[in-house]
């Protein structure tokens, strides 16, 4: 029996006492205290100069917009360069380069040989209404039975590369392709006139060949007159006329015949 509380004696034997318990209790509360304290601190700002990653910056920036809708100021936008510009926007026809004023002025410019004209805007490359007007130079032979369509572009195309080439060597400005096909084109106009009095009425006579002469005249003196405003070569209308009415010579060709 002595043995066995000796044994039991032994076996609970250790260091540990009621001092150490309390020890313990009294650190483990300061540890705490000490966290509370930590997290009731104010989080301390980096210095001026130090390098801070975007994302903690991010982080401390509170969030008041709704999913896929991100709160931006206009201030910002502007600032950003995302205003949107709709009402700035020039218009569609603009863009593409149609000006009805612009084409009404050259159309009546054609019409009316006496009439100066505007070099500034003569001078550009406005193809929209001698596109028109071959279309109808074009479909007015097709109402007479001649079916043209590629005489009137392939002699269109080549005139324009003929005329382009010597007016280059008369004058000292020089003149683009779109140019010489834009002024060509508008001074294509009287050829329609008289394709569509070849549909009412046939031209193969004296009457036909007197219309048809006035016409040549017509086309040749307007394209003149057009040339020598917008390229500055005063004294030298003849001088482009004569070419002007070979070409426009091949046009009546095509609706007399």
């Amino acid at each position: 029996m002595s043995n066995f509380e000796q044994f039991q004696f032994d076996f609970y034997q250790s260091n540990y006492t009621i001092d150490d318990q309390e020890e313990g209790c009294n650190s483990y509360g300061s540890d705490k205290n000490l966290g509370e304290s930590r997290k009731s601190q104010p989080e301390k700002q980096p210095p001026a100069g130090a390098f801070v990653p975007s994302d903690m910056l991010l982080s401390r920036q509170s969030y008041m917009g709704q999913i896929l809708q991100p709160t931006c100021s206009p201030d910002t936008l502007s600032q950003l360069g995302y205003v949107d510009g709709f009402d700035e926007e020039p218009p569609l026809l603009e863009e593409l380069g149609i000006n009805f004023e612009h084409i009404w002025q050259k159309t009546l410019t054609v019409l009316n040989p006496m009439k100066p004209a505007d070099g500034s805007i003569m001078n550009e490359t406005d193809l929209t209404g001698p596109m028109v007007f071959c279309l109808a130079l074009g479909a007015t032979l097709l109402m007479a039975g001649k079916v043209h369509f590629g005489y009137v572009y392939g002699m269109s195309a080549i005139g324009c590369l003929a005329m382009h080439t010597l007016l280059n060597l008369m004058s000292t400005s020089g003149v683009s392709h779109g140019c010489v096909a834009s002024v060509l084109g508008y001074c294509l106009l009287p050829m329609v006139i008289l394709s569509s009095s070849a549909v009412v009425f046939s031209l193969q006579g004296i009457p036909g060949t007197v219309l048809a002469l006035f016409i040549i005249g017509w086309c040749s003196l307007s394209a003149s007159k057009i040339f020598t405003s917008a390229l500055a070569m005063e004294g030298q209308q003849l001088l482009i006329a004569y070419p002007c009415a070979l070409l426009y010579g091949l046009f009546a060709l095509l609706t007399v015949f």
